[in-house]
């Protein structure tokens, strides 16, 4: 039976040639989610994100429901029930190798490239025209969902890249007159498109059509200065001069051209990372603001870095491997939407990636990024898990390097403070662009590291001209010249002054331009020097507080509250509990504040403030609320955060053992959000997660002390099971200290152990076993047990951890004897299943059992899920110690079971690599080959060494089979 999964064209699915009854745009849209997804766990929370964006229906849940319901009835029909599973986190499709087109178009294109790099370019050309073959139409086609537009884009754009390489690949063939009539209607679709520009013309010359050839490149030229103000690239311009001097070979076939994202090119052909179907490549851009315009000159600098062969991003120049370039410039200038705006014109050229970072260089809390914080997000971004990423920024660094090795990236560091900030976040791969942003010139980089300093000064008269035309119409700014020049002259020529001042017209299309001239002409400034000593700041002062006055009463109140937020960014709960009003009350105060450009909406519901408007809104607070008032916004920020904090952790993890803390109820007007379940609270701590550790080091300094402990505890679990353990470990010594300040021995003791599992982690074991002793001597003075037995467990475990099965016995105990008199459950299953691993880790399989067995008998009190499976485990490992393989095959499959409804890909993947271990010592071979590769996939998956185990092994068989010995 063949089955075809398809998103390149019409969005379906067929068996044996035929279509299933897939046909509402909806549950197409659905299902080429979860297609673009296959083998992913997809979470509800996504699938309504994708589907509505920010402005999901309250029945949006059930929606989803339905169209899952539906979308497996089909599959059902056709006999193919178990393709969409559904686990505890959301939902995942199996698709078999080579059945989504997808995947087999993006194996295509690595082995045309393998193929090219070996001088074989007829094979080059068939496997492209194969890949190719596979479109039906325009990429999920038929599908209707928010995320539907961006991600046709991103597949149009590989089919694109694709057809540009088959175009190079023939020209090199001699095929002139075949790829002029493939391009022709390319060109005509895309007619900015330099590179398929550059082809079409090298196609028409070779054709003998010279003289079409000449008069393409001039209506493209024509284009490009007329719609883009900007001239020919490198590539285009020299291609545009071969015809002319009727050099007309064709051009050598693009090396690596046409990769798809997550595809990138090693020398040789070889790929170095997974298929774009399975991995996404990162695109961390911010969106390009849609009313760009001006910077001519600098974008013509930029485009002048690139050299003349787009796929091949190397600087000869300066014998560099990566281009490194700089935009400087006074706050407010626009480097930011620049370099962004650049970005997005060239990131065609780096289809491997493109990864973001906002360093926070001048943030005025001097809360900057460190490298090691923005390293660490980058390798989450290229999909590298916790347990691979080291602790020292030296190796992330390095690792880092590694990663990237053999890409074609581009990567943005935003509001750099210096070029130390900088140097350990660059590539070492050819290939790669980066782009700095920052106030200071970073001539370091320039001396050292060859940049290509590019500087923004204040727009020129006739772009700051072009700016407002741009934002209010040409019509109505021609009517009033005059006051178009006294704008222009009161805002200094600043882009962000001249935006405020736009969107403070467009919101009164009936008002002339000289009466607003006239009401900024007569305000006071505010005094925004201890912030900016750049000339410009004065008259930005100017325009922040005439746009500031034409705010009504609640708005400039949330306006001035705004600055006591620590950043990077805001929720809309947290700015109601600033305010103290309702959600309903704060939503339309912020949508004004964004609408007069005061905020911006960076994504649904999150907002970001320039820091220049931050300490305006900041030092209007100072001086307008008082002293009290203020006092109680902070308060009620971070009761905000805590309550918030402390109902995800119940539901991220509500079994784990440190004690709980007991919270004082949250203040009048503090909005506390809440969810449902484990999906809701991961989403809350990833969307908060720079904005928590923020929160914690404002609160510190501001002496919210018990604010401070409580928050560091309840984010400890979330912390620790992503793998943040540097940020586990400062935001544990902050607490510490906090704690110690308030003679508050509990928030010390949860401030020790936190920094304890910190250390275990990060293999500092001297420091976890000193933390772990200083927990256990205060929950003695508190004379709490069950406090107690947590620190003795955490004990046994860093000696585990350490390989030291026998001394773990005796703390393992304790503990259970102290989780008993406190009459602690979990804990007592817990420590149970301690005891009983380390017993089977030592050999000594029959005296585990009973431990285990108790453990599983308190764990059904409980109904601790992950407990059971971990329990399950162990009883897998004591039995498949004692012989009794059947019994621990049973073992096992309960523990893979528990592990993928919780959606624990680790954990499923160590079981799995045991249950291999089990099917082989039981003499099924095939079974335990099964099991060691899907672990290995999962492994894989994960970007985790452990693949190395399972691999081995299947290895072993092999050889062992070659030799006849199986």
């Amino acid at each position: 039976m063949t089955m075809r999964w398809c998103v390149l064209g019409p969005v379906e699915v067929s068996v044996a040639g035929r279509a299933l009854p897939i046909d509402r745009p909806q549950h197409r849209a659905l299902l080429a989610l979860l297609m673009l997804n296959a083998g992913r766990l997809v979470s509800p929370g996504q699938l309504i994100e994708a589907l509505w964006a920010a402005d999901p229906p309250v029945s949006a849940r059930t929606q989803v429901q339905v169209c899952v319901s539906r979308i497996r009835a089909a599959l059902r029909a056709a006999d193919l029930s178990g393709a969409l599973v559904t686990h505890s986190g959301g939902y995942r499709l199996l698709v078999d190798d080579g059945a989504l087109d997808l995947a087999e178009f993006t194996v295509l294109l690595r082995q045309a490239r393998a193929a090219e790099a070996a001088g074989q370019l007829a094979e080059a050309a068939r496997l492209l025209r194969a890949g190719l073959a596979l479109w039906r139409g325009p990429a999920l086609a038929g599908a209707a969902g928010a995320f539907v537009e961006a991600a046709a884009a991103g597949l149009d754009e590989q089919r694109l890249l694709a057809q540009e390489q088959l175009a190079a690949v023939e020209l090199a063939l001699g095929g002139h007159e075949t790829v002029a009539r493939t391009l022709r209607p390319l060109v005509d679709a895309h007619p900015l498109r330099e590179r398929l520009v550059a082809h079409y013309l090298v196609a028409l010359a070779g054709s003998g059509c010279q003289a079409d050839a000449l008069r393409v490149y001039a209506d493209t030229r024509r284009r490009l200065v007329e719609d883009l103000g900007v001239e020919p690239a490198a590539e285009l311009a020299e291609t545009y001069l071969r015809v002319l001097r009727q050099e007309v070979t064709g051009p050598e076939p693009a090396r690596g051209g046409g990769v798809p994202a997550g595809e990138p090119a090693e020398p040789g052909g070889r790929s170095a990372g997974p298929p774009a179907g399975s991995t996404p490549a990162p695109a961390q851009l911010p969106a390009d603001l849609a009313g760009f315009t001006g910077r001519a000159g600098a974008l013509r600098e930029l485009d002048a870095l690139l050299p003349e062969d787009a796929d091949t991003p190397t600087d000869a120049g300066t014998n560099r491997t990566v281009i490194i370039c700089t935009i400087s410039g006074t706050a407010g200038v626009g480097k930011t939407t620049t370099a962004v705006h650049w970005a997005h014109r060239v990131a065609h050229r780096f289809p491997d990636g493109q990864l973001y970072v906002n360093l926070r260089g001048f943030d005025l809390a001097g809360r900057a990024v460190s490298p090691g914080e923005a390293l660490r997000g980058f390798l989450e971004a290229l999909h590298v898990s916790p347990q691979r990423m080291p602790s020292d920024p030296t190796q992330q660094a390095a690792l880092f390097r590694t990663t990237v090795a053999g890409r074609r990236m581009l990567v943005l560091l935003d509001n750099a403070r210096d070029a130390d900030q900088v140097r350990p976040l660059l590539p070492g791969t050819s290939g790669c662009l980066v782009v700095v942003t920052s106030r200071n010139q970073l001539t370091g980089l320039t001396v050292t590291d060859g940049a290509h300093p590019v500087s923004l000064d204040l727009l020129a008269p006739d772009e700051a001209r072009a700016l407002l035309e741009r934002r209010l119409g040409r019509g109505r700014c021609q009517a009033e010249p005059a006051a178009v020049e006294a704008i222009v002259g009161r805002c200094a020529r600043l882009p962000l002054a001249l935006a405020i001042v736009a969107a403070r017209a467009a919101t009164a299309p009936d008002l002339p331009l000289g009466t607003l001239a006239a009401e900024l002409a007569a305000t006071r400034a505010g005094d925004l020097s201890a912030f900016d000593a750049g000339d410009p700041a004065t008259d930005v002062r100017v325009v922040f507080s005439w746009s500031y006055q034409a705010l009504d009463a609640g708005s400039a109140r949330l306006f001035r509250r705004l600055g006591l937020h620590p950043g990077p960014d805001v929720g809309q709960p947290a700015a109601a509990s600033l305010a103290g009003v309702s959600l309903s009350q704060v939503r339309p105060l912020l949508a004004g504040l964004t609408r007069a450009n005061l905020l911006t909406e960076r994504s649904p519901g999150r907002y970001a403030m320039h820091d220049l408007l931050r300490a305006y809104a900041a030092q209007l607070c100072d001086e307008v609320d008082s002293t009290a008032d203020r006092e109680a916004a902070r308060h009620r920020l971070f009761d905000h955060y805590l309550h918030t904090t402390h109902a995800a952790d119940e539901l991220f993890y509500p079994y784990r053992l440190a004690c709980p803390v007991t919270l004082p109820p949250a203040r009048a007007g503090v909005t506390v959000s809440t969810g449902s379940d484990h999906i809701w609270a991961v989403d809350w701590f990833t969307g908060e997660h720079q904005v928590l550790l923020a929160t914690v080091a404002q609160a510190a300094a501001e002496g919210f002390d018990t604010h401070v402990w409580s928050l560091a505890t309840v984010l400890t679990t979330y912390l620790d099971r992503r793998g943040h353990w540097d940020d586990l470990s400062a935001v544990q010594q902050t607490a510490l200290a906090a704690a110690r300040r308030a003679a508050d021995l509990f928030g010390q003791a949860q401030a020790h152990h936190g920094l304890a599992i910190a250390y275990t982690w990060l293999e500092r074991h001297s420091d976890a076993h000193r933390h772990y002793r200083d927990t256990l001597a205060l929950y003695r003075r508190l004379g709490d047990d069950a406090g107690q037995a947590h620190a003795h467990l955490g004990i046994s475990w860093v000696l585990a951890r350490q390989g030291r099965h026998d001394a773990a016995l005796d703390p393992t105990r304790q503990a259970l004897d102290l989780y008993r008199s406190a009459g602690h459950l979990p804990g007592q299953a817990k420590a149970l299943n301690n005891l009983g691993w380390s017993y089977a880790q030592r050999g000594d399989h029959e005296a585990a059992l009973p431990h285990l067995r108790e453990a599983l008998r308190l764990n059904e009190r409980t109904d601790d899920r992950r407990g059971a499976a971990m329990i399950w485990d162990s009883l897998g490992f004591a039995q498949h110690g004692r012989g009794e393989h059947l019994r621990a095959l049973d073992c096992y499959h309960r523990a893979l079971r528990l592990h993928r409804e919780l959606g624990d890909r680790y954990d499923e993947a160590d079981v799995l690599d045991k249950l291999g271990d089990t099917h082989q010592a039981a003499g099924d071979l095939a079974a335990a080959r099964t099991a060691w590769r899907d672990a290995a996939a999962i492994f894989d998956e994960l970007d985790l060494p452990d693949a190395e185990r399972p691999r081995g092994k299947l290895a072993g068989i092999a050889f062992a089979d070659r030799d006849g010995t199986a």
